[in-house]
């Protein structure tokens, strides 16, 4: 049995993958501040990344999986307290890549500011390479957009909601600019093919091949619903992000190295499906913003 270590545990990301890896019998340790509720046949290590002390000196991990690492600091402290490991898979982020960047962006493709992610984007790339300096044979993965059971952030449960409620779509202009995605499935099935495997390549864009226009993937999260959207196109120079739930920003991951690991992705259609019905259940565990106000104040008359 693997004892896996999950930073967090409690949301989204890390709480899925606190599930799955229990499904796979694995045992399960999460470390969290004990805020909210914890995954069923986890173990706690309750403690802030930041203030350890000697909490995890007398364990020994076959898997760290930092999941809630956001800049150097964090897995400074991290890396400082583990007394013993074997593999470190941290999950960054594909906003390391500069919006002015040649696309699609490899792994290898240069790093940099991004206009849009701002101090996130260069918050991560700082992990990253402190990481690598403290575990060299550690392993990055660079994720597009997240989605699907247990996604606390108002993405694709915005359209969902203005699906149930038969609400006419906002469109971005004519909703053409694409969108990548990864499901959160996806992401712990290629995290297991690394402990499996221990491929040689240790940073991985990952991601879905195809990307979708935004008028695509609207479509399909309606059809959820049995629902098929109107569309009322927003051509004014307003930000996008007062009504809709992605910054205006069209970006595009080269994911040959994880077709390698991962070639069967789950298609978009079943994994908005997969997130629909995790929503219908748990709506009051996402945060929502207030598109809707804004939308009815600003856009009704367009």
């Amino acid at each position: 049995m693997k004892k896996i270590l999950i930073t967090g545990g409690t949301s989204f990301v890390s709480k899925y993958a606190a599930h799955y890896f229990l499904k796979r019998s694995c045992k399960v340790y999460v470390l969290n501040r004990n805020t909210k509720k914890q995954v069923d046949g986890t173990i706690l290590i309750k403690a802030d990344r930041h203030n350890l002390h000697d909490k995890l000196k007398d364990f020994h991990f076959d898997i760290v999986v930092d999941i809630t690492a956001y800049d150097a600091a964090d897995i400074i402290d991290l890396t400082n307290s583990l007394a013993s490991f074997g593999q470190y898979i941290l999950v960054s982020s594909s906003a390391v890549y500069p919006d002015n960047g040649i696309q699609p962006f490899t792994e290898t493709s240069e790093r940099g500011s991004n206009t849009f992610w701002g101090k996130y984007g260069t918050d991560k790339i700082e992990a990253e390479n402190i990481l690598l300096q403290k575990v060299p044979n550690a392993y990055i993965l660079r994720p597009p957009y997240l989605y699907g059971p247990m996604n606390n952030i108002y993405r694709e449960a915005f359209v969902f909601d203005c699906a149930k409620n038969d609400r006419p779509f906002y469109l971005p202009k004519n909703g053409e600019m694409k969108l990548q995605f990864f499901h959160v499935k996806d992401l712990c099935r290629i995290i297991e093919k690394i402990i499996e495997a221990t491929p040689d390549e240790h940073i991985l864009n990952v991601g879905n091949e195809k990307s979708v226009s935004i008028k695509e993937w609207v479509t399909l999260c309606y059809s959820c619903f049995g629902k098929t959207p109107i569309f009322v196109n927003v051509n004014k120079n307003i930000e996008q992000r007062n009504y809709f739930c992605f910054y205006n920003y069209e970006y595009s991951l080269d994911i040959q190295k994880q077709k390698k690991l991962l070639s069967d992705t789950i298609t978009l259609d079943e994994g908005l499906k997969d997130a629909a019905d995790w929503y219908s259940g748990n709506e009051q565990e996402v945060r929502k913003k207030d598109y809707i106000t804004y939308i009815e104040e600003h856009l009704n008359n367009i």
